[in-house]
């Protein structure tokens, strides 16, 4: 599918669920390989906001990456 502004939406919408997918699945991998006694800390920080009553924050690792190129794959095979 070609992005244009009809279908803006659901490509943030891929793009989005593709980063959280990445990003959880590798915090998985390394706990995964934390107990078979390997240590793989490729994570950034925390970034995020936080307000005085809320805090959101999200650790940017290669599965962020990852998923958001496989948010991008299936936008285009769609």
């Amino acid at each position: 599918m070609k992005l244009s502004s009809r279908n803006r939406s659901t490509f943030l919408a891929f793009l989005g669920l593709g980063f959280l997918i990445g990003t959880l699945g590798w915090e998985v991998l390394e706990r995964i390989f934390l107990q078979l006694g390997f240590e793989l800390a490729l994570s950034i920080g925390p970034v995020g906001f936080d307000l005085s009553v809320l805090s959101v924050s999200i650790k940017i690792n290669p599965g962020s990456f990852i998923g958001i190129l496989g948010g991008i794959f299936l936008f285009r095979v769609m």
